[in-house]
């Protein structure tokens, strides 16, 4: 019984990284484009036209806890302050696709 039980788990595991993986490769190089189309505006180059201190930069978005898809999605979704949501806007899909592509900007200091 434990034996299967493992198998079992090894199995879900071995899909879940299979699957996993690619999906936030593609989710970025999607993201630039709808990043260009909606958010490069205001936030050229990770910047903020703005709010100055509210920018898209990796030190930025740690220092208000803004470093994982989930919490960059949340803010595209539900909009901040003068940032507008676009919840009603774009697809759930195309959220964390352009959140993916925030995160990796950031990591790489948005070369």
């Amino acid at each position: 019984m434990k034996k299967i039980c493992f198998v079992i788990l090894l199995c879900l595991t071995l899909i879940n990284l299979t699957f996993t993986a690619p999906a936030l490769a593609m989710d970025s190089a999607n993201g630039a484009q709808i990043f260009a189309q909606n958010c490069a505006a205001c936030h050229a180059n990770g910047g903020n036209i703005i709010r100055r201190g509210k920018n898209l930069k990796k030190r930025a978005l740690q220092r208000h806890q803004k470093d994982s898809i989930e919490a960059i999605s949340l803010l595209v979704k539900e909009g901040k302050y003068a940032m507008p949501a676009y919840g009603d806007r774009l697809s759930e899909e195309e959220i964390t696709e352009v959140a993916a592509y925030v995160l990796a900007k950031a990591e790489n200091d948005w070369k």
